[in-house]
């Protein structure tokens, strides 16, 4: 089973830049920013702990303000239920989008693709200057687009229109909390 937490590789990163860089650039609190991290590893670990490697699920978890993204490949419907109860089970989780997808794993150039697609995604986001590039989480999965954070209406919106004209984007989601 490949599993991954959305918020750790950036928890990875940040550590080694500094811990507090990473929390004073993220508009969610310290604390917040704590219980995502463990939402995410929560619901890895117990998914992973029910099913090993080579079960065919591919999950991928996601946490901002303590709402949870699900992605990846999962062999049933069945399993697809159960992580999503998993989920939401989890304490401090107030929502759950499953967008896990039944059917077999996605092969290792695919992700990569969806690696890069995130990068200029991102670096669009930079580039465009309509908004606090940090602001919103990039996930990508089969050419699909997340887009998650705390912004302005107009903020989401223009972050979905810069996702959405970049090349190999197939579809955006817009999973934005909005502020006014």
């Amino acid at each position: 089973m490949t599993l991954a937490a959305g918020g750790c590789a950036v928890v990875i990163v940040g550590a080694t830049v500094g811990a507090g860089t990473l929390v004073a650039l993220d508009r969610r609190s310290a604390s917040v920013v704590a219980t995502d991290q463990q939402i995410e590893q929560k619901v890895v670990k117990t998914a992973g702990d029910r099913w090993a490697t080579g079960t065919g699920v591919h999950l991928n978890v996601t946490s901002y303000d303590s709402k949870v993204l699900l992605t990846g490949e999962v062999p049933t419907a069945a399993i697809r239920d159960e992580i999503e109860k998993i989920a939401k089970s989890t304490p401090y989780v107030r929502g759950v989008t499953n967008e896990l997808m039944v059917g077999p794993e996605t092969l290792i150039g695919a992700r990569t693709r969806d690696s890069y697609i995130t990068s200029k995604v991102k670096a669009r986001l930079v580039e465009a200057k309509r908004l606090d590039a940090k602001d919103v989480v990039v996930v990508t999965e089969r050419g699909v687009v997340y887009l998650m954070g705390l912004v302005s209406p107009a903020q989401g919106d223009a972050a979905a229109e810069v996702a959405a004209s970049t090349s190999d984007v197939v579809r955006v989601v817009k999973l934005f909390e909005y502020r006014t």
